[in-house]
């Protein structure tokens, strides 16, 4: 069997609820272990390093908004492609998959606006303006907690998904917004700093704290993302049995 081949049977071996619960069980202890690792020497040195000439401590909010901010993102591209797999492959994991990272992409959206204000007040003045970035960031929480009401609203979980499934594809045009926002139009937001083809303009003293802390939401997502998700199997896995013991009463009333 070629490797090709192989791969894609491992991809669908985790189409198994049963496969992916175990596969889940073996990696979340793992992953919690890496997040809390990560985030402890990320805060570590975040607080430890120097502070910044210009910012002085209110530097050091950095490490916790940026990595928000782009987890924010990169959560949704998540479900952007699971989105995909919901509508293109049909994988029976990939609506649980989109389904539990909403409120997880909703949590660092929200963290990210909050520390985005409480950085903003001392360096801009105020504690929100309507720019670009901000704008397009507070549109993406909206779009979260919309797909979480919707989820919560419908019955049909196969129909839920699908039309989720579209909203979120739909949605999508805001990353790249976000994103660009900065390069596209005069905001107060400064532009990117780590990510360029240039190369990092950011020092390397706030660089490796940044990079660590961003390192552990990354694994911190992962982690709650699987324990979600397996957390939702559960859950369907119980309203099913719970519907088949409903109809099995219905019909022993009957029969009496």
């Amino acid at each position: 069997m070629s490797d090709k081949s192989l791969a894609i049977t491992k991809f669908s071996d985790l189409a198994n609820p049963t496969r992916f619960l175990a596969l889940a069980s073996r990696l979340l202890p793992w992953l919690a272990v890496l997040s809390a690792l990560c985030l402890a020497a990320g805060l570590y040195m975040a607080f430890t390093t120097d502070s910044d000439y210009q910012q002085g401590n209110t530097v050091r909010i950095m490490y916790v908004h940026v990595p928000a901010a782009w987890l924010a993102m990169m959560c949704y591209t998540v479900m952007a492609v699971a989105a995909i797999g919901t509508l293109v492959w049909r994988h029976p994991l990939a609506d649980v998959a989109h389904k539990s990272a909403t409120p997880i992409g909703a949590a660092f959206t929200l963290i990210a606006l909050v520390t985005g204000s409480l950085w903003g007040k001392p360096m801009w003045g105020t504690w929100w303006v309507w720019d670009a970035r901000l704008t397009s960031v507070f549109i993406l929480f909206l779009m979260y907690l919309g797909l979480i009401a919707f989820n919560k609203a419908m019955d049909d979980p196969s129909k839920a998904a699908r039309v989720s499934a579209v909203l979120i594809l739909v949605g999508f045009v805001n990353i790249p917004i976000i994103k660009f926002s900065v390069e596209w139009w005069n905001t107060l937001h400064q532009p990117a700093s780590v990510l360029r083809l240039s190369g990092p303009a950011i020092a390397t003293e706030f660089l490796w704290p940044l990079l660590t802390m961003a390192i552990g939401f990354t694994f911190l997502f992962f982690t709650l993302h699987l324990a979600a998700m397996r957390n939702e199997i559960w859950r369907r896995r119980v309203a099913v049995q719970r519907r088949l013991a409903a109809r099995m009463a219905s019909r022993e009333k009957v029969r009496s």
